[in-house]
């Protein structure tokens, strides 16, 4: 599916704000001045400017215009509101990632495994485990649960780089939505084996749940990233929206 003109825009003002074109709490160019770059409509760029307010990289000012409010963070940080591959998220970071994959299998899913996957008791799946590595150091156990016949033609070579591009480039499939739950669960052997934790320091891991949707209101993916507690970073920007205020109508 060809990109949109806004999504277009909006990764172009977000890539320079994140490699200081536009510096820390200083305004962008004008409106007309970004028409004009840009080529678009103004109902265009103010679409792809309010999705960069909505990521907590912009902010409006009437009467002023848009300031750039954001600034990068120190280590590792996953985002809560887009849905980020881990090599995504580590070339954002500037990190250098890779991945292991340590199991790649195929079966169907029992009555169990259906109660927190969400995929129907027999339902053909792919079981991968992937072992995420920034700079070299194991951070993240991946247990990946992806629908086969939504996924055709998945491999182990492919698991190893970014199942996710392959999705999109390959299959050309859209990813829409993700249902995320964070839970603090106790590390298992498995935590400790591949992660490189000590049971006497840690005997907890932050884990990531998700349930992912694609364009065609399909879940194709249940997630549980199991996390280092000592890297753990989640980011999101909240915005507040205004109350509407109530009034009593007197008789």
């Amino acid at each position: 599916m060809p990109k949109t003109i806004y999504e277009t825009i909006y990764k172009d003002l977000k890539q320079k704000i994140e490699h200081d074109v536009f510096a820390y709490q200083e305004l962008l160019p004008s409106e007309n001045t970004l028409v004009q770059a840009y080529g678009c409509s103004r109902n265009t760029l103010r679409r792809a400017v309010s999705q960069l307010v909505m990521d907590g990289y912009v902010q409006t000012m009437q009467g002023k215009g848009v300031r750039n409010i954001y600034q990068p963070f120190d280590q590792a940080v996953f985002t809560i509101g887009e849905i980020e591959s881990f090599r995504e998220s580590a070339v954002r970071n500037g990190r250098a990632a890779s991945t292991k994959v340590v199991l790649f299998t195929e079966f169907a899913v029992d009555e169990k495994l259906s109660l927190y996957t969400g995929f129907a008791a027999g339902t053909e799946i792919y079981y991968i485990q992937r072992l995420h590595f920034l700079d070299d150091l194991p951070l993240i156990l991946n247990h990946n649960y992806f629908l086969k016949e939504a996924v055709p033609g998945l491999t182990e070579e492919i698991a190893g780089q970014s199942i996710y591009e392959y999705l999109e480039q390959t299959l050309h499939m859209t990813i829409v939505n993700s249902k995320r739950i964070m839970t603090v669960e106790k590390m298992t052997q498995i935590d400790e084996k591949y992660l490189d934790l000590n049971a006497e320091d840690y005997n907890c891991m932050a884990v990531v749940s998700s349930h992912t949707y694609n364009s065609d209101g399909v879940m194709f993916e249940y997630t549980q990233s199991r996390h280092r507690p000592d890297y753990f970073r989640f980011y999101d920007n909240a915005v507040r929206k205004p109350k509407n205020s109530c009034r009593i109508k007197k008789s």
